[in-house]
């Protein structure tokens, strides 16, 4: 496979989970988290397909298409290891759903991440709540779900909080 055919077919992959998952968590309460804001594409899905959700968007550093800021306070700038735990203290409510793109193209870099958010992210969700990563995450607390129809199972991982 090319990696134009990769990028296609992540993408791709991505938009049938974020679509998936929206539908699942439409009538469920809490925020959303976007872990690896990035250029803000998979945040712009997300606050299309959930008008009025508070979206919290966490990136290292601002890097978004102008028009894919989130306002000023449901943007957290800084290594999400350091600012993902501060949400209970700032009195942010469980969440209904954690989408996280957090590759970096540097395996060992990306496997400490991901390492560290299937230890960290349960906590933060509500239970029942999903979370979608470009990283496999390994936590006795979250349950692997089944991708949408035409999602390879390795291309993209869903789970469910216990």
């Amino acid at each position: 496979m090319t990696r134009l055919d990769s990028v296609i077919e992540r993408l791709q992959a991505q938009r049938a989970c974020l679509d998936w998952a929206a539908s699942r968590i439409a009538a469920v309460d809490g925020p959303v988290l976007e872990i690896g804001l990035g250029n803000g594409r998979s945040y712009d899905h997300l606050r299309a397909r959930l008008p009025g959700r508070r979206i919290l968007a966490f990136d290292r550093a601002l890097a978004a298409h102008p028009d894919c800021v989130p306002p000023g306070d449901c943007l957290v700038l800084g290594d999400f290891r350091d600012t993902l735990p501060a949400l209970a203290a700032r009195g942010v409510a469980p969440a209904a759903l954690a989408h996280s793109d957090i590759g970096s193209g540097e395996a060992k870099e990306t496997a400490e991440r991901a390492a560290w958010l299937a230890a960290h992210l349960p906590a933060l969700l509500r239970p029942g709540g999903i979370v979608l990563s470009d990283q496999s995450l390994d936590s006795p607390e979250l349950a692997a779900l089944a991708p949408p129809p035409g999602v390879a199972r390795a291309r993209y991982h869903l789970y469910r909080r216990r």
